[in-house]
């Protein structure tokens, strides 16, 4: 295939970087950083939040965070495109905000994964426009710097930085301020934002605004992602993989997913989700959509190793996932190699063997692994996935003009976070199941609730009289081993999928339409 002409009439030249350049980009790194630290903050803090809470759905503490921003990312193209990025930008810094607050005066579980909605919305919203007004900002050809910078490097800061104070927090009893710490940034992050974001915005009313969403799409994507969810949330933990009150909501989801990728393509007038994109099997790559899944789950549930194996506290856990900080230096490395290079596909075939390499690792795990051995899986993981994170972004725009930079990347974002709801439910229904084979009977006997109950209760474990406590700890990690296979297998999986896109010239000019310097529509 070759490539798509740049549509001349919209492109502009790259002006040099100037100083308003630089702080538009530290609001946006700013504001991503708040979602990361988020994000692995309440994953190594979630076996206390589930026990201080006396809760069974811990699941939904991370999977209605992702679902929420994977239901809302198709809009946020829509809604870029049409009331601006700025507008749209500062609403999704809100209602982090919001969420966040609600989440530390949180007084049972419900209320706390009702705020984790709010809060994914927002934390959705961050993402995809930060990532569409990179776009505005920066020619493809040397975008892979800036992501590499600004989503690799920020991201596994605040990850890193998350998990600890996440861990702290939790180790002293005080996680609501996991919360409550995000209000004073979130607050500085907007106003950064105000300040510094002077972008276009859209000419026409608000009601000619409105006419132009894709109600209808947005229907389909919102109600099926809700229903894939739910179904791999309680399959195999309330409800047996068989029954219907799994395979429905299973059956309906991947069914609505069909028919608005059809709906899309076939009858919308203001498509969410552009057909250009779906047609093109180097745009349509599936390495969107593996790499944060099986990020994800290791994210989630590498601390239940240390937590549960290793006797670790919630912080200690955190640091010995240090590995994962190889992250942000691998995808700077990958973005700049594309710079130099101007190719994409062999840093991509690198990666998922480095990738597959180091979660095949993981599944060697046992209850005396030492912790050195495991920070090296980790390390060899994040530099797989670094890569992978900063240069993916390459094949889904290269073949598109540069017109189409909202939707594309509105549509790579929500690949990436809904894969993050695979990544928690798949890895959390794998991980409840073998403990429920694996766990000796005295142990769940305990627990009315059984194995969701036993979860909540891993800060316990290190108390438990022996041999009980030895047999306990070898089920978390033959059952976690499980997990990690699975992820050895869809990073393959990666690997052949990359194998299937083209390698493409990549865009050189921006499209003058969304061109940061112009002056701002009062419209």
């Amino acid at each position: 295939m070759s490539e798509i002409p740049a549509a001349a009439d919209h492109a502009v030249a790259v002006r040099p970087k100037d100083l308003r350049f630089w702080l538009m980009l530290l609001s946006l790194c700013m504001a991503l950083f708040l979602s990361a630290l988020e994000f692995t903050g309440v994953a190594t803090a979630l076996p206390t939040i589930a026990a201080d809470l006396h809760g069974e759905g811990f699941v939904w503490v991370g999977s209605a965070y992702a679902l929420a921003s994977s239901a809302i990312l198709p809009m946020t193209g829509a809604l870029a495109q049409t009331f601006g990025r700025r507008h749209s930008f500062l609403a999704s810094i809100a209602l982090f905000t919001i969420g966040s607050a609600i989440c530390g005066a949180a007084k049972n579980m419900g209320m706390l994964i009702g705020a984790r909605t709010i809060q994914g919305l927002g934390g959705g919203g961050i993402m995809s426009l930060t990532t569409i007004i990179i776009g505005d900002m920066v020619p493809l050809h040397e975008r892979g710097l800036y992501a590499g910078v600004c989503f690799g490097f920020t991201w596994s800061l605040g990850a890193a930085i998350g998990a600890v104070v996440g861990g702290s927090l939790a180790n002293i009893g005080q996680w609501r301020w996991l919360f409550y710490l995000n209000l004073p940034l979130c607050g500085l992050s907007g106003g950064l934002a105000v300040v510094l974001l002077n972008l276009p915005t859209p000419p026409g009313t608000w009601r000619n605004k409105l006419s132009q969403m894709d109600w209808i799409g947005n229907f389909l994507v919102i109600a099926a992602t809700c229903s894939i969810t739910i179904a791999l949330t309680f399959g195999g933990i309330n409800f047996p993989w068989s029954s219907v009150h799994i395979l429905a909501p299973l059956v309906i989801g991947l069914v609505g997913l069909i028919f608005f990728i059809v709906y899309d393509a076939i009858w919308a007038q203001y498509p969410l989700v552009p057909f250009s994109i779906l047609a093109n099997r180097t745009s349509f790559s599936g390495q969107n959509f593996i790499t944060p899944m099986t990020m994800v789950a290791i994210i989630y549930y590498l601390p239940v190793y240390f937590q549960a194996c290793k006797d670790a506290d919630p912080i200690s856990s955190a640091v010995r996932s240090f590995g994962f900080a190889l992250v942000g230096p691998a995808s700077i490395v990958g973005g700049v190699s594309v710079k130099i290079l101007k190719r994409y596909r062999p840093q991509l075939w690198i990666a998922w063997a480095l990738q597959i390499i180091g979660s095949g690792l993981l599944t060697t795990l046992k209850v005396d692994t030492s912790t050195a051995a495991t920070v090296g899986f980790c390390l060899l993981y994040g530099a797989g996935a670094g890569i992978i994170y900063s240069v993916a972004i390459f094949p889904v725009q290269a073949p598109l003009p540069v017109t189409q930079t909202a939707h594309p990347l509105a549509f790579y974002s929500f690949m990436r976070v809904f894969a993050g709801v695979w990544g928690v439910t798949i890895g959390g229904a794998i991980l409840q199941n073998g403990l429920l084979h694996r766990l000796p009977e005295e142990f769940l006997n305990q627990f009315p609730g059984g194995v969701a109950i036993a979860y909540s209760v891993i800060p316990q474990i290190r108390d438990l009289p022996q041999p009980l406590k030895h047999e306990v700890q070898i089920a978390f990690a033959e059952s976690l081993s499980v997990v990690w296979k699975v992820l050895v297998g869809l990073s393959g999986l990666g690997l052949v999928s990359s194998w299937l896109m083209r390698g493409l010239p990549l865009h050189t000019v921006t499209d003058k339409e969304w061109d940061p310097s112009k002056e701002v529509s009062q419209s």
